[in-house]
């Protein structure tokens, strides 16, 4: 078990037939994601020719935020706001898949933009998973 699901479980309160699994995965998938585009970025500054990597640097800036964000407004369950978490998964969702796409275009320059990207498909599928499930 992830600390994630230890902690959905702990909530004292009923979650509102949220789906608890689709949920951690998608937490679990914003930090991974968060903490790719962090390192992807700062990668990007080392290379030789970080001016023609600013676009993707900027993008995995944008991307690690709003995953840092989605992570922790998803952690919260408290005054729950079905409006607010479809907004911010939506959003976290367009972020990584354009994070990826971008990301792409230097792959196969740069590992760190392969790892980055592929990270960034998974939190954009589990955004898109999790948004499913809210009806």
């Amino acid at each position: 078990m992830t600390t994630v699901k230890d902690m959905l479980n702990t909530y004292p309160a009923d979650l509102g037939g949220v789906d608890e699994e689709a949920m951690a995965r998608c937490i679990e998938a914003c930090v991974d994601c968060a903490q790719a585009c962090t390192a992807c970025a700062d990668a990007c500054l080392s290379e030789g020719m970080v001016g023609e990597l600013t676009k993707c640097i900027r993008t995995d800036m944008d991307c690690a935020d709003i995953c840092n964000a989605t992570a922790s407004v998803l952690s919260r369950h408290t005054g729950y706001d079905a409006d607010i978490t479809r907004a911010i998964l939506q959003a976290c969702a367009t972020v990584c898949k354009a994070c990826a796409d971008e990301c792409e275009g230097h792959a196969d320059m740069h590992e760190h933009c392969r790892v980055c990207a592929e990270a960034c498909r998974r939190c954009e599928q589990a955004c898109n998973d999790l948004l499913a499930t809210l009806g």
